[in-house]
């Protein structure tokens, strides 16, 4: 098992690598400067030229760069140019909102996805199999932007029973956790049903069924325990993915997370901030990648084995 953990982790090393030098060149190839954001248009030349120079921004880009790959080693994130605050403070303020609105996304995603991955596979041709897939297409076809929204007018405006923005009490997590989970809960869905189908023709199902295991237990305890293997690693890929999707989420019902922070950063072109929130949400999508391949070779020691053969 150390053998393969150390090769997953030397496999990240040249991914990280290529993250670090994108975020950097990606940031600083965004329209905008942000002397003349802090400033005002109306700023002097000598006042924009002293502020570049006490921001480090007359520096030669290599240079940049570099001071900048050696914060990420020493866990220095840089100061932001706006509120002179440590960037590594003020993501560290946001971790538990975004974290905590993922946690309740991807409860609801499996909440949803299991019985309707379930019963799509157990009737599998039938209207509910047929009900099961469309309403799994209508919330991959969805997206962000337009299906929170239309929770906030409808449950927030018209009906009056839910929090539109803001982070209060637990109400406040409902409409900004389905709007997030939606996309995460059709795609398990899916991939549960195709599982289980496939486990329902295996030859250890077959034989089961001609020894009279019930239908039930066939499903439960036989079918769904094998099925579960590639759902195991959509489940933390999607899990990274929900960060990325927090962004427009967290925009739009004004959810004080990490989202929100990077897009606040974009418009005061404040480079540090950008960075810091693009490369700790890099970071957390690799990690999550990693611990899937982790739990895949838990659950499952062929792929282990596998691993350690070549």
């Amino acid at each position: 098992m150390s053998h393969f953990l150390l090769k997953r982790f030397m496999l990240m090393l040249p991914t990280a690598f290529g993250v670090l030098v994108l975020t950097f060149l990606l940031v600083h190839l965004v329209p905008g400067d942000p002397v003349e954001v802090l400033l005002g248009e109306r700023a002097l030349p000598a006042d924009r030229d002293a502020l570049r120079e006490a921001l480090g921004l007359n520096l030669p880009l290599l240079q940049q760069f570099w001071q900048f790959i050696a914060g990420v080693f020493t866990l220095d994130l840089g100061t932001s140019l706006y509120t002179k605050e440590p960037v590594s403070a003020m993501i560290a303020e946001r971790i538990v909102p975004t974290a905590l609105l993922a946690l309740w996304a991807m409860c609801f995603a499996l909440i949803v996805a299991f019985p309707l991955g379930i019963i799509a596979a157990a009737y599998k041709g039938k209207w509910q199999d047929k009900f099961a897939i469309s309403v799994s297409l209508i919330g991959f076809s969805m997206p962000n932007f337009w299906f929170g929204p239309l929770l906030m007018i409808l449950f927030g405006l018209w009906l009056d029973l839910l929090p539109i923005s803001g982070m209060t009490d637990w109400s406040s997590f409902i409409l900004p956790a389905v709007t997030l989970g939606l996309g995460m809960a059709a795609i398990t869905s899916r991939l549960i049903r195709a599982s289980l189908l496939e486990a329902l023709s295996s030859d250890y199902i077959r034989t089961a069924r001609a020894k009279g295991v019930r239908a039930q237990n066939l499903m439960v305890k036989h079918a769904l325990k094998n099925a579960l293997l590639p759902v195991v690693t959509v489940v933390f890929l999607q899990a990274g993915a929900l960060l990325t999707g927090a962004i427009l989420t967290e925009m739009i019902f004004s959810w004080p997370g990490i989202g929100s922070l990077l897009v606040e950063a974009l418009n005061r072109r404040d480079y540090m901030v950008v960075q810091g929130t693009v490369l700790f949400i890099a970071f957390v999508y690799m990690l999550m990648t990693l611990l899937s391949d982790i739990c895949y070779a838990l659950v499952d020691p062929r792929i282990r084995y596998a691993s350690e053969d070549r």
